[in-house]
């Protein structure tokens, strides 16, 4: 049972290993989190050519550590959309009462 708990405790530092090298590669955490559930969901549609791994050696691996992976090794691409500069409204010109 030791062996179960050891390889438990393996995969869970991979997993933290990848999540911290495919952030390093996004830059936002959310944006991050985003595209792994996105492509996670894909992987498990089970049809079509979006829903293969992007690269061969998958064995032991889940579907968001192929997802990781695969934004690591930039078989996965994003856009990320252009930030729009906020611009303060003008003040309102009230009307002098008489």
């Amino acid at each position: 049972m030791g062996s179960i708990g050891h390889a438990n405790h393996q995969n869970e530092i991979v997993n933290s290993e990848l999540c911290r090298l495919a952030l390093a590669k996004v830059g936002n955490p959310n944006v991050l989190v985003n595209l792994i559930s996105r492509r996670v969901r894909q992987l498990n549609s089970g049809g079509g050519a979006l829903s293969r791994p992007l690269f061969h050696d998958v064995a032991g691996l889940g579907a968001a550590d192929i997802a990781l992976r695969e934004i690591i090794d930039d078989k996965m691409g994003w856009d990320l959309p252009e930030e729009a500069a906020l611009i303060e409204p003008a003040p309102k010109k009230r009307r002098k009462s008489s």
